[in-house]
């Protein structure tokens, strides 16, 4: 976008909007059904820009019509207590069934009333660009919170098209894409539950050979057993892990080494090893002695399971599958080696994530605030149902299959995503010309 074309504006933020900090109420006015004001606070933005329903609250008692937004206001986070600045200065829309009406704000949040020249939605995605986000951090002071200094964002050079048409033209066709991304997570979501239900099919029900499921327990009670992790087929047996397969603790960061019988190698820590997945884009190395090297080399096969985390994540983990030469793990993984003639690695990491595995992990921990964390003698005694070798490699195909359809999706929504960073730069920077049907006389 040519600066000094007539048909582009550059104007302080503090020159198209006014801006206004929230209020923020006791939280006993605040519930979490429809039955009052939508209230927008710090968990109402989604990091990469937006809003997130699931941190709406509504508040029920009195308030001040001046702190109201309205449908065409912009809200935006003034605070970050994480200190990474991922949600400070994020600005985030309203979907059109809660923006229609006024909404109330925290002081977490500042409301952009603007003026005429310039549609909120514009600015919106405007501010979502990395140009604009290094505005933000630019203006974010604190030590232990991060806050925009409201005075400095007011003087963030803000470009835009002259015209209202133009930056609506704008707006449409990113749109477009932000649909596209919205019904590709809502199909992601949709097959992620689809998943649940089969799993738990899967692992009360079980594959017969002719790769149909059992029937329920209520038609055919002959064919189930009641266990103490509840009922199974009766061709299963329950078995211990610890009785099946090896299980290791990692290398202790701090552990003491010879200088003569040193070697550096690549490890694997708790971030690495994730649900269902490996995120390798951190790898970090540690001189260890060649002993405990060998001991705690990874072989291909080898199941990861976390010691502790969120409870959502506890003692889940994936599969190892030889990603990186020569690597070995913390003493906050578990390594799990099965017994392959009895239990397949991919067929424990799907019952690891299970209700099956998030009941036992959940139960068995040592808790405290948000976390949970298992020890080697309660992984040891994990119980697990184990059918025969061929219906552990059917439920794993069952799995394999909506995983493989989840993952197409994923990959796809982080395709559509790339487009729209693509489409978002050359558009609000002014690369593509937008031109629309009726030219329109710029504001003065």
């Amino acid at each position: 976008m040519n600066d000094d074309s007539p048909n582009v504006s550059i104007k302080p933020l503090g020159k198209i909007a006014t801006l206004r900090r929230g209020i923020t109420y006791s939280a006993d006015m605040l519930v979490e059904r429809d039955l009052g004001i939508p209230y927008i606070n710090m968990k109402s933005f989604k990091k990469g820009g937006g809003f997130n329903k699931e941190g709406l609250k509504y508040f029920s008692g009195p308030h001040v019509v001046e702190d109201l937004a309205k449908e065409n206001d912009l809200l935006i986070a003034n605070t970050d207590v994480t200190l990474d600045g991922d949600i400070v200065g994020i600005p985030a829309y309203l979907p059109v069934h809660i923006r229609k009406n006024p909404v109330l704000f925290s002081h977490h949040v500042t409301r952009l009333r603007l003026e005429n020249e310039i549609n909120s939605h514009f600015l919106y995605y405007l501010l979502n660009t990395e140009e604009y986000r290094r505005w933000m951090h630019k203006y974010a002071r604190g030590t232990t919170v991060l806050m925009l200094d409201m005075n400095a964002i007011k003087r963030i050079p803000i470009r835009y098209p002259a015209t209202i048409k133009v930056q609506t033209e704008v707006v449409r066709r990113i749109e477009i894409i932000d649909y596209a991304i919205e019904k590709t997570e809502a199909l992601i979501k949709k097959y992620q539950n689809i998943k649940v239900g089969l799993m738990h099919d899967l692992f009360t029900r079980g594959i017969t050979a002719d790769g149909k499921l059992r029937p329920p327990r209520e038609e055919a009670p002959e064919l189930y057993q009641e266990t103490p992790i509840g009922w199974i087929s009766k061709d299963w047996n329950v078995i211990p892990l610890g009785q099946i397969s090896d299980i290791t603790s990692g290398v202790t960061l701090t552990s003491k080494v010879t200088p003569d019988q040193t070697i550096i190698v690549p490890y694997l820590r708790v971030a690495n090893v994730q649900d269902g997945y490996l995120d390798l884009s951190e790898i970090k190395e540690i001189k260890v002695n060649k002993k405990t090297f060998i001991n705690l080399l990874l072989q291909p096969g080898d199941v990861l399971m976390n010691e502790g985390g969120d409870f959502d994540k506890l003692g889940r983990g994936t599969v190892w599958q030889g990603e990186i030469e020569q690597c070995i793990h913390q003493n906050h993984v578990f390594r799990v080696r099965t017994d392959k003639n009895i239990l397949r690695s991919f067929y424990l990491a799907y019952w690891s994530e299970s209700n099956f595995g998030k009941k036992y992990f959940i139960l068995s921990s040592k808790q405290s605030t948000n976390l949970a964390s298992i020890n080697s003698t309660q992984l040891k005694a994990y119980p697990i149902g184990v059918p025969d070798d061929g219906e552990q490699i059917r439920i794993e195909e069952r799995i394999d299959s909506i995983n493989s359809k989840i993952q197409s999706l994923k990959d796809e929504r982080n395709k559509l995503s790339n487009q729209k960073s693509g489409l978002m730069h050359d558009l609000l920077t002014g690369e593509v010309e937008v031109k629309v049907d009726e030219p329109e006389a710029a504001h003065v």
